[in-house]
């Protein structure tokens, strides 16, 4: 799939903006702060819903504006689509095809985007809740029921948490909603835990091999999903719900101490093993950086075993913080492939065909030309 045309309106510093692409490589180059990421963060949010920079959707409304509106037509092997996203300050209305879209993990999915900036950098090295993230996002996709549970999980989160906070303070006695919490609890949280299992389990199998082709065979990436509960991939439900109720049961006095919820897939992470060992605590900054590399080029072919379709790439700054080694082997791999669009401050020292073919856009205080 590719991204034909994008209008912006009202978004970040674009008061207006209309920009149509070709499926190659788009590169944006601009000085700082003119507005090049804005318009690869629009293209992530048009396919997300959601921004990758801010939790905060009034960010991404024009100083003084009401609302932002984001439209894009995306091509797919049956077809070319519109997508609409209006952002205002009382939420998000979004449209596939000119219908509007009830729920927006109904809309997610329509438009398969990868984003790689110097921040999933920290992917590797960075907090569990960040892994989370990542997951979140790439399951949801691939499978919109996904995003529903966990929206769900977190609404349940939240009453539970709430609960054992009343419970703390003695503001409530009777145990017994608690328990009632605990089943939904336990039985969305299931689910969840059991796709991260089999989204991790897909994962390795894409980002194995592409990591031994860019460590030239030295190494073998390995990635595990970490619950916070001892469970394994090879339990049923069943058995995960009996495990989750027998460690409930046990922790209830310290959640009730604490006033919150000790466990959960809000407490799971991922850790990556690069020849067994945690890269995220033993791994020198070239490995950490090969890995985040492994998982993304992984991410763009799981999405294409998932739906029969390349998803469309942003590359946000990051080819600044590859060596030429990573570069080239980034640039190969997405050549004549996968439609891409890539930030950066200048292309001299990316000595690439790829790059020497892309359409090439100047960025300068917000105003955006097309190099003939």
């Amino acid at each position: 799939m590719y991204i034909v045309e994008l209008e912006l309106e009202n978004y970040r510093n674009y008061k207006q903006l209309s920009l149509s692409f070709e499926n190659k490589v788009n590169v944006f180059v601009g000085e700082n702060a003119q507005g090049k990421t804005n318009v690869m963060e629009a293209i992530y949010v048009l396919g997300m819903a959601k921004s990758h920079r801010t939790s905060n959707d009034k960010d991404l409304i024009r100083w003084d504006e009401e609302y932002a509106k984001i439209e894009g037509r995306v091509q797919k092997t049956n077809g070319s689509v519109p997508l609409q996203l209006i952002i205002s300050k009382k939420g998000k209305k979004a449209k596939f095809n000119h219908i509007e879209q009830r729920k927006l993990s109904h809309y997610v999915g329509n438009m398969n985007v990868v984003m790689f900036a110097p921040e999933d950098l920290r992917l590797v090295k960075g907090s569990p809740q960040t892994r989370r993230r990542f997951i979140d996002m790439e399951i949801g996709q691939v499978s919109p029921v996904y995003l529903y549970d966990i929206g769900q999980y977190q609404k349940v989160l939240q009453q539970r948490n709430h609960y054992l906070k009343q419970l703390q303070t003695k503001r409530q006695t009777d145990q017994t909603f608690l328990d009632i919490l605990d089943e939904q609890f336990i039985n969305i949280a299931i689910k969840i835990i059991q796709k991260r299992f089999e989204f991790i389990h897909l994962l390795q199998g894409w980002a194995e091999p592409i990591h031994s082709g860019i460590s030239r065979g030295l190494e073998t990436l390995g990635i595990q999903y970490k619950p916070s509960l001892d469970v394994s991939e090879t339990f049923d439900s069943s058995k995960m719900i009996t495990i989750f109720e027998e460690k409930l049961s046990s922790i209830r006095e310290r959640e009730i101490d604490r006033g919150i919820s000790l466990i959960g897939p809000h407490r799971d992470d991922v850790n990556f093993l690069v020849n067994g060992r945690n890269v995220h605590t033993f791994g020198s900054q070239g490995q950490q950086r090969t890995t985040a590399l492994s998982v993304k080029l992984a991410e763009i072919e799981l999405i294409h075993s998932e739906i029969g379709e390349y998803p469309i790439l942003l590359l946000d700054d990051v080819l600044s913080e590859l060596d030429d080694y990573r570069q080239s082997h980034l640039l190969n791999t997405i050549q004549g492939k996968v439609q891409t669009f890539v930030t950066t401050t200048t292309t001299s020292g990316i000595d690439h065909q790829t790059i020497k073919e892309a359409d090439s856009f100047f960025v300068q205080n917000g105003t955006i030309t097309k190099a003939q």
